[in-house]
């Protein structure tokens, strides 16, 4: 098998992978995140267009340009508008599009105007004005790439922080897939053009489409695992969806300053006494039931009572704890340890651990003589 007959079997795994995964996540058979995985099917769908033209070659053994017609490239421009809509609805379930979101159809509608004006007019009858318009026509591709895959990056940044105000345990609902996939398919697409600029970029085909088909089998995996980010009930899904993403931003005066000493103590008994944090799934809503109070208002205790979020509160009990299996337990493996502490994996236990401490549980154990 040659090169070329290589990177054809590629071209075909990278299509029916997207194609195939696209029909899952439309489907959604575990009806999970249902909007999200809805507009992220979408987008896999998009996305595998542009290998479009070379499946359709493979097949008719002729040159087929699809990509090149009018409609399929303007539906291609909704691209990376997709992956940003799934990251909407995967930080923000109860994401509602108003009228004021037209705004997101006006690089679609330029782009619109610029792919008529090029079938209209040739480089022989106007030829400053067509490289213009092709430049035009390249940049708006590129500034709609880059502002919708900055715009996911940061609202997954912030969702990770948000998370940590109602989640003890974030790994699995944290979209960190979806961060490593914007960062990966950005580093690529600057190699890609950098090269095309200098190259001949035929000859880093098989390279770039072989990157393409690693990422869309992890896009795979971690997709199909990803479970519910926020609770199925509307009601307790929303009083998570509104509590602020960071102490600094909580600006009004939600209890008195004695309601606040009163909870405060309820919460340290509880603390001592039930260790609700020993449970793996402990989040705030768990957490405010056990002491009768709402949510916002435990929230507010943490945060401004203890300058804390609901993350950093729960998992510092639960390295407490840790330390003194470590130091007591001999039988206990490292991962027995993590699910005695309330840690649901070892991953979670190892950088938690490292970054309460500036120590590994093994390098714990070891220095206290164990």
């Amino acid at each position: 098998m040659n090169t070329a007959e290589l990177n054809n079997f590629i071209v075909t795994l990278i299509y029916g992978s997207l194609v195939l995964l696209s029909l899952l996540k439309l489907t959604n058979p575990l009806k999970v995140n249902k909007k999200a995985n809805l507009w992220f099917g979408i987008f896999l769908f998009l996305w595998s267009t542009f290998w479009l033209d070379e499946i359709l070659s493979l097949i008719t053994h002729s040159v087929v340009k699809v990509n090149s017609i009018l409609l399929v490239a303007f539906i291609q421009f909704f691209t990376p508008i997709a992956f940003f809509f799934s990251v909407l609805f995967y930080t923000n379930p109860s994401f509602k599009f108003k009228l004021s979101d037209v705004k997101y159809l006006i690089l679609p509608v330029l782009f619109f105007v610029i792919l008529l004006i090029r079938k209209t007019e040739t480089y022989e009858s106007r030829p400053d004005f067509f490289e213009t318009i092709e430049v035009f026509h390249i940049s708006l591709i590129l500034f709609q790439a880059l502002f919708y895959t900055g715009l996911s990056y940061f609202t997954i940044r912030k969702h990770q922080k948000k998370i940590q105000q109602f989640s003890a345990n974030t790994e699995g609902i944290d979209l960190n897939w979806l961060e490593y996939i914007i960062l990966v398919l950005l580093s690529v697409n600057i190699v890609y053009v950098v090269y095309n600029l200098f190259y001949n970029s035929y000859s880093l085909n098989l390279f770039i489409n072989l990157i393409f088909l690693s990422v869309i089998y992890f896009v795979a995996y971690y997709s199909l695992k990803q479970r519910e980010i926020y609770p199925v009930e509307e009601k307790q899904r929303e009083e998570l969806i509104t509590i602020e993403a960071e102490t600094e931003e909580i600006k009004k005066k939600l209890i008195s300053d004695d309601e606040l000493i009163r909870i405060k103590n309820e919460l340290e008994k509880a603390m001592a006494v039930q260790k609700p944090y020993l449970d793996s799934e402990l989040n705030l809503i768990k957490l405010s039931e056990l002491i009768s109070v709402s949510t916002h208002h435990l929230s507010y205790v943490i945060n401004t009572g203890f300058q804390k979020n609901f993350f950093q509160y729960v998992n510092e009990f639960r390295i407490d704890h840790a330390k003194k299996l470590l130091k007591e337990n001999q039988k206990l493996s490292i991962l027995g340890i993590a699910y005695e502490s309330g840690f649901n994996s070892k991953t979670s236990f190892n950088t938690t651990f490292k970054k309460l401490t500036n120590q590994t549980p093994s390098e714990f154990k070891n220095s206290s003589g164990l």
